[in-house]
Formats: structure tokens, sequence, C-alpha cells
């Protein structure tokens, strides 16, 4: 549980992401985040929509409060903070915290979820 783990972790996960490898993002999810929607839908949705954030420069890690960690990071131009606290002997993503605007979006129907993101799916 070092912080050179953790952003070796995180430059990964953005990378995934990046690269619409939405399966090995998933996994790395705490399970109050895959109790917003189950893995089959998060990648239905991430082939059928996907996106192209653009590459991530991970900066940073630094300890906040209750376990949790914050990792900060860049992507065209925009500062961006993800979550991350060390459950059973795995650094895991909290989406909740570090993106309550897609727990929103995932939540919904896939057709709706489709139109808000302006996606025109196959």
């Amino acid at each position: 549980m070092t912080r050179d783990a953790l952003l070796s972790i995180a430059v990964r996960f953005n990378r995934d992401y990046q690269a619409n490898d939405v399966a090995a993002v998933y996994d790395r999810w705490d399970n109050a985040s895959r109790a917003v929607i189950s893995r089959s839908d998060y990648i239905r949705r991430h082939i059928e929509c996907p996106s192209a954030p653009g590459p991530a420069v991970v900066e940073s890690a630094s300890p906040i409060s209750d376990g949790y960690w914050r990792v900060r990071y860049e992507i065209s131009g925009s500062q961006l903070t993800d979550y991350w606290h060390y459950v059973s002997g795995r650094w895991r993503f909290d989406l909740l915290r570090s993106n309550p605007d897609a727990v929103r979006l995932y939540r919904l129907p896939f057709a709706a979820y489709a139109t808000a993101i302006g996606c025109v799916s196959p």
C-alpha cells in the first residue's frame, strides 16, 4: 500500500480507460461502485458508445481521510481528481466519489444514457 504503487495503478487505469479496455477499468472498482451498474452493462455502454477522453497525465497521489487517497491528473488541459482506497490487499477506485455525474448516467436505462451522452448506438 504505497504511493508509488497507487500512482502506477492510476496510470494503468487511465490508459485502460483511454484504450476502451473498460473490463480492466471495472475490475478496479470498489463494491459500492459495482452496485451502480453491472460489469456487463458497463462494458456494453462503453463498447456501443465509446469515449475518447485523450491521454491522462497522472500528477500526484496523496492520502486524505478515512483511508482514502486522492489522485490528481490532467486530460486535455482539464484537472481531474479520482478517489481510491486500499481494500483486501488491492487499490480500489471509488466511482461514487470520483465521478458522481457518471453514476447518475449509469443509473439511466441504456437508451436514455446514450441520448444523454450524445451517442448514436447501432
